[in-house]
């Protein structure tokens, strides 16, 4: 009975809390559940897409040429919100809202005509250029309409949408576009992302708030201060490394699943379950569901595992996470078995659910009480250089191990190496430089 009422509380308390939000907090969230849904449904199968023959419904591209993309869309998305967090302040979050949605449409829907390498990559910078513009803006609302009673529940609710939005997209929608043509894949997103001008301009409304009324050029000049910080910067570059790895999911991992892993003991489990329901089912694993993969064991996990390091120190439990996602990249190097690459994805995710939020975290503790949200901008860099080292890296690794020596362990162990090489520059971090909480 006492658990039962335990229970019947805490249900309560989340009623009340999610009753408390603002129509312009849902909206917030249902942008973000659409963006997210169309980027990471895109970005489930892209670099697959990419590389495929033409005869496969790909576009033929060398791997390498497909890294030169990744490590600079990619690059830039993370880079961005660093400039256009202070720009939203300055001239209002709707216009740079209708900017990032108008850019971002327009370039899915010229990706999904394009067929020659400078088209489609002109039009994925066009992604990168609005998704960046967008992702400030919705974490700036968020913590416009929230205050101190329901900001947590707030932001949980906010990660669960970018969540969902990963899970649903590349689960349901990607494979039934993807047997018509991958170009739907595009439209799709376009389609995802323009709908929501009308929701900017008929429903949402800009948060109320002190507007930054600095000039742009004096916001930028304090915006550099903060690359005076050595130990501040110092940690962004080495926690970097562990972005090298998690960048692998979206490039190397997926040209691996797709040339080289034997799914069919999966698939057979699969099918045999789903013929219950249906006659003659032929479900397969392939590259989308690795996203939706990741996703879901973040939905059902991260709660549970947030709770189990919420009184941790943040860097040690960086270090297990990263150390788990290290690990989890190591056994890939086992062989290409349908459980072992399962198993791998799923501990590496594990790492990134143990290590990110604390990241988050430990940015927001070592911050001065009057830069938090500037640290907080400026470390999205861990993006900029995993992303921007990994997807050049991956591709030239995967060209010279994968296909040229048939070497597939050397890649995986190569990767893990750079894991267990940021563990070992975050312990001596920790033990000669970490700076004091709030310093």
């Amino acid at each position: 009975m006492l658990v039962f009422h335990y229970f019947r509380g805490k249900f309560e308390k989340v009623v009340k809390g999610v009753a408390s939000f603002s129509r312009n907090f849902w909206t917030a969230i249902s942008m973000e559940f659409f963006e997210r849904g169309s980027y990471y449904g895109v970005m489930s199968v892209l670099s697959v897409y990419l590389v495929i023959s033409k005869e496969s419904g790909g576009l033929g591209f060398s791997k390498e040429s497909v890294g030169v993309i990744k490590s600079t869309i990619t690059p830039l998305l993370y880079f961005l919100p660093i400039l256009s967090g202070a720009i939203g302040d300055r001239y209002g979050y709707r216009k740079v809202l209708f900017f990032a949605f108008f850019t971002m449409s327009l370039g899915y829907w010229f990706a999904g005509f394009s067929t020659t390498y400078v088209t489609v990559f002109s039009s994925l910078i066009l992604v990168a250029l609005g998704a960046g513009f967008f992702k400030p803006m919705i974490v700036g609302t968020i913590s416009r309409v929230t205050d101190v009673s329901n900001s947590s529940l707030g932001f949980g609710i906010f990660y669960w949408s970018i969540n969902l939005g990963a899970f649903l997209f590349p689960l349901i929608l990607v494979p039934y576009l993807k047997s018509i043509s991958c170009h739907y894949i595009f439209f799709m997103a376009a389609i995802g992302t323009g709908w929501l001008l009308l929701l900017n301009f008929f429903v949402f409304k800009e948060p109320t708030g002190k507007r930054n009324s600095k000039p742009l050029g004096l916001v930028m000049t304090e915006m550099l201060s903060v690359l005076k910080d050595f130990r501040f910067i110092l940690m962004i570059v080495i926690y970097s490394g562990f972005w090298i790895m998690y960048f692998q999911v979206y490039d190397s991992v997926l040209w691996y699943l797709t040339e080289k892993v034997n799914m069919s003991p999966l698939n057979e489990i699969v099918n045999r379950f789903l013929s219950h329901f249906i006659s003659n089912p032929s479900w397969k694993f392939e590259a989308e569901h690795v996203t939706v993969m990741n996703a879901g064991a973040i939905i059902l996990l991260q709660l549970l595992v947030s709770s189990l390091v919420r009184k941790t120190k943040a860097l040690p439990t960086m270090i297990l996470g990263i150390a788990m996602g290290s690990l989890g990249m190591g056994i890939l190097a086992i062989s290409p078995n349908a459980w072992i690459f399962m198993t791998s994805m799923f501990i590496f995710t594990l790492g990134e659910m143990i290590a990110h939020p604390k990241f988050i975290a430990y940015v927001g503790l070592i911050a001065p009480q009057d830069k938090k949200a500037l640290y907080q901008g400026y470390s999205f860099l861990y993006g900029v250089i995993g992303s921007g080292v990994g997807g050049v890296l991956g591709a030239f690794l995967y060209v010279q191990f994968v296909e040229k020596l048939n070497q597939p362990s050397l890649l995986w162990l190569t990767f893990s190496m750079i894991g267990v090489l940021t563990i070992i520059g975050l312990l001596l971090y920790n033990r000669f430089l970490a700076p004091k909480e709030g310093s």
